[in-house]
């Protein structure tokens, strides 16, 4: 069975019985590090890697076969890959090199004025935050920010915000599907379907999403949806996606207009070739998405999943309880899964805190500056265990002794 035919098997329905207690040794992390930071740039499995490498080497074998005559040939199983693994037409996906370039092909090519306005909330990403207010100086248009506050309390409390601030202005809501700095699941698939009754365009920042949770595009239905493939997914770093319906593609412009722009010849999607050809780029990490998608199945990732929100909401009974850190989200799987963030009592050095636990401990784990506050956020992959939450602890409890002192 060749790897399309395999990674075209959902792995939320396959039955493995793999163990995934050995998983650290499937991956290449410093052994001697405690790696809570999964969510920044992600780990890539040594098969994955391997793969990765395995594609590099063949596009230096054959340069122009690979940067030319095959380039549509592997980008396309590339991308029925990845289309069968989120529920998408193939036609609808294009790669690229992560999420903010994703949204930066979008929001610069939405012809937004004086009179149109962009909502969304004060949990985005900072890079994109910044991206929409270059945008507003330019071209003089309205960013508005939807306050949730923190402790969060109901999917139903973050939709009535979101809505009552929707008016005849808005043109473009803007939301992560899992936020960045507060590691929140936001209700995306039922903004998707109210924005489009009142004809607003939903963009949807969900790169902490694809490998994560289970993502089905078809369900959610945006106008517009990217996702990092290095970070859940586990593929090499430089590999993400950008999703467009159908009706919406032609509004899209290319960032760097190159050979895909008014091709020569017929082309199968001009959505495909405006956003794909741009020049000599390495994609063997987009190449190995089929790779990583079978990881997962091989390793049962639906059982490995459930561990590490296992572990995750043990560490939040630990760091509310022991440390009076205060979880930003309840105790509901509806909000997190595999991340979770805390409020920092105001008293600790966040930025401190962090450096004494990866100089002294080897602890990676990152405090985060939100709306002037200070957040630590966990992530639990498969390669870790509690003994990576034991060492959190332990440094943790003996920086605050430090201090007391």
């Amino acid at each position: 069975m060749n790897d399309a035919n395999v990674v075209a098997q959902d792995i939320s329905d396959m039955e493995m019985s793999t163990e995934t207690s050995d998983l650290r040794s499937l991956f290449l992390l410093d052994p001697e590090l405690a790696f809570l930071n999964h969510g920044s740039f992600g780990a890539c499995p040594r098969p994955v890697f391997e793969e990765y490498q395995r594609w590099q080497l063949e596009f230096e074998r054959s340069p122009v076969e690979y940067h030319g005559r095959k380039f549509p040939e592997v980008m396309k199983v590339a991308r029925i890959d990845l289309a069968t693994y989120v529920n998408a037409n193939p036609l609808d996906l294009v790669f690229v090199t992560n999420a903010t370039v994703a949204v930066n092909i979008v929001a610069h090519s939405l012809q937004l004025g004086p009179e149109d306005e962009v909502l969304t909330t004060d949990h985005e990403y900072g890079a994109c935050d910044r991206m929409w207010e270059l945008l507003r100086r330019k071209q003089d248009f309205r960013v508005r920010r939807v306050e949730i506050p923190a402790p969060v309390t109901t999917h139903e409390d973050v939709l009535e915000r979101v809505i009552a601030e929707m008016n005849e202005r808005t043109k473009v809501l803007f939301i992560s599907h899992i936020t960045s700095p507060t590691a929140l699941t936001f209700p995306v698939e039922e903004l998707c379907r109210i924005a489009r009754e009142r004809g607003i365009l939903t963009l949807i920042d969900g790169a902490h999403a694809v490998g994560q949770i289970d993502l089905d595009l078809q369900k959610i239905d945006p106008d517009f949806y990217t996702s990092n493939l290095h970070k859940w997914l586990c593929a090499p770093k430089g590999s993400a996606f950008l999703y467009s319906r159908r009706n919406v593609q032609p509004l899209l412009d290319p960032l760097v207009v190159s050979w895909g722009w008014e091709p020569r010849t017929e082309v199968e999607s001009e959505f495909i070739s405006h956003h794909e050809y741009r020049g000599t780029r390495e994609v063997a990490g987009v190449l190995a998405t089929g790779k990583a998608i079978g990881f997962m199945r091989e390793h049962n990732w639906k059982e490995v999943r459930a561990n590490c929100h296992t572990l995750v909401n043990e560490a939040r009974e630990v760091l509310a309880g022991r440390f009076g850190f205060t979880p930003i989200a309840p105790n509901d799987s509806r909000w997190y899964t595999q991340m979770l963030a805390f409020l920092l009592p105001e008293e600790i050095d966040g930025a401190a805190l962090q450096a004494y636990l990866f100089n002294t401990h080897k602890v990676e784990i990152p405090v985060m500056d939100w709306n002037g506050r200070e957040t630590i956020r966990i992530s639990v992959q498969g390669y870790n265990n509690r003994e990576d939450l034991e060492r959190l602890y332990r440094g943790i409890e003996l920086y605050l002794s430090s201090k007391s002192v």
